[in-house]
Parts: structure tokens; C-alpha cells; sequence
């Protein structure tokens, strides 16, 4: 997976969730208006401080985590 520059993780931000740019703006929020059919310009009306490629990185983020599995560690 090519590096993400545009999706941040901070505590103090929206408690934590992977963000765009340090904004208050979550991935989810723009998978999830992706998802219910908002075009990419009616995302960028809605949220005017976002650009193009805050919404690659979103979906690229999103595609990456609903393909990464977690395995649980053996009892020591």
C-alpha cells in the first residue's frame, strides 16, 4: 500500500479516529457519504476546506483496513 500523507491519528482529535489533515473531518464521515451516493463535488460543497485527494486517500485508508485481518495472539 502506497503511503498516506493526508490521514492523521490524534488523540485529541475526534478522539482519536483516522482524520483528513488534522481536521475534524473523519474518514468515516467521507466513506460513509461516499457510500450513501454523494458525488466527490458534493463532498467538497459540504466540507469547501477538503480537496480531490482527501477523498482518494479516505477510500484508499478504508479499502486498506477492510482488507487488514487481526490474529490473536497465542497465550503465552
Amino acid at each position: 500500500m502506497k503511503m498516506l500523507k493526508r490521514i492523521t491519528f490524534n488523540p485529541a482529535v475526534m478522539g482519536g479516529k483516522p482524520c483528513i489533515r488534522g481536521l475534524r473531518v473523519t474518514v468515516g464521515t467521507v466513506v460513509g457519504l461516499a457510500a450513501a451516493g454523494h458525488s466527490r463535488k458534493e463532498i467538497l460543497k459540504l466540507y469547501p476546506y477538503l480537496e480531490d485527494e482527501d477523498i482518494s486517500e479516505a477510500l484508499s485508508y478504508a479499502a486498506w483496513r477492510a482488507e487488514e485481518s487481526e490474529a490473536p495472539l497465542q497465550p503465552a
